[in-house]
């Protein structure tokens, strides 16, 4: 079967996406095998095909659903030919960490993927993330494409979670990527008034379709000035940082009203450093936090807040590639082209 891996490039020596040619996996005692239909591009994919990224194993594909092709010895509830969404980490639910509420820091969430990876015709589900609940069917009415999009959606509301927005609040969303627009979608949703910031006119376009109030082109504006003029002088109650530029996170500190909460969601590259007076943070007030990942219990929430607004989430699906043109996929989604890029088998 075809299948995308992380290689290592001879003359560089460093990291690359390689199409291969490798063996179907057998699920095992408790697992399931996959037959891949659609397989999101998360930021973090290009990240680790640069280098830049080490928050969890080089495995390339999570935002992967499919058809069961295969089910392993002693598995019950799933039988071949259910369409389901696997999630990649699951939490033990049982450690110190799980039974704080930080379950995406449980050292079991990182340590299971999917086998060999997303972008692969094929994938192993492995046990532990099967008895654990992290594999989840699929309402029939929900097509593949726009199914891929529950994971990186479950993200955004675990995110919203510990930010405790409340209907009326104002947020700013810094950055109108796919995930900046996942947060938007979500924000209108809860009833809060929806400020985005970018410097690409092409997603600020889409935000400002999308229904947004106020869309800000950082490369033009002065944020923190745009977004004080628009709350009477104070910032945003809120500040999701959809980007992983140290640009954007400062942007997001200057635009939140004193006692703000402002939550780090997009991943900065390894070796980031922030010039920022951290006396600003005390004086003001501020709650400052990063949310990593999602688990079965915002899955299943993502699950139904795409089913029942299918409409509005598929208008962020704007590309699909098969496994073959994967490397166009990485270009397409690095240069900001698109907004969500979708890998099918072919």
């Amino acid at each position: 079967m075809k299948a995308v891996l992380l290689a290592k490039d001879a003359s560089t020596g460093l990291p690359k996406a390689e199409l291969k040619e490798v063996d179907t996996p057998i699920p095992g005692p408790g697992g399931l095998v996959v037959k891949l239909e659609a397989c999101g591009l998360c930021g973090t994919d290009i990240e680790k095909i640069r280098g830049e990224y080490t928050a969890a194993m080089p495995v390339l594909g999570h935002e992967a659903v499919g058809t069961i092709a295969a089910v392993g010895e002693g598995v019950a509830g799933f039988r071949e030919g259910d369409r389901v969404f696997p999630h990649h980490h699951v939490p033990c639910h049982s450690c110190h960490y799980c039974k704080a509420g930080s379950e995406t820091m449980c050292d079991m969430y990182r340590s299971s993927n999917l086998t060999p990876g997303g972008f692969s015709e094929f994938f192993r589900v492995p046990r532990w993330n099967v008895s654990k609940g992290g594999v989840l069917k699929l309402p029939d009415d929900l097509n593949f494409d726009v199914a891929s999009l529950v994971e990186p959606v479950a993200c955004c509301v675990r995110a919203l979670d510990k930010c405790g927005v409340k209907s009326g609040e104002s947020v700013l969303v810094a950055g109108a990527g796919p995930v900046g627009m996942m947060h938007s979608m979500l924000l209108k949703s809860m009833g809060a008034d929806v400020i985005v910031s970018d410097v690409s006119e092409g997603r600020l376009e889409f935000a400002e379709r999308s229904g947004v109030r106020l869309v800000i082109n950082a490369a033009k504006v002065d944020v923190p000035n745009s977004v004080k003029a628009e709350t009477e002088g104070r910032g945003s109650d809120v500040v999701i940082v959809a980007s992983g530029s140290p640009e954007a996170i400062i942007q997001g500190l200057r635009s939140v009203r004193k006692g703000g909460r402002i939550c780090l969601f997009g991943i900065p590259s390894r070796g980031s450093i922030l010039d920022y007076d951290i006396g600003d943070l005390y004086n003001s007030e501020l709650s400052v936090f990063a949310s990593y990942g999602a688990t079965e219990t915002e899955t299943k929430r993502a699950m139904a807040q795409i089913t029942s607004n299918h409409s509005d989430f598929a208008k962020l699906l704007t590309h699909k590639f098969p496994l073959e043109m994967f490397d166009e996929a990485v270009d397409t989604a690095a240069s900001g082209r698109g907004m969500k890029i979708v890998v099918t088998p072919d």
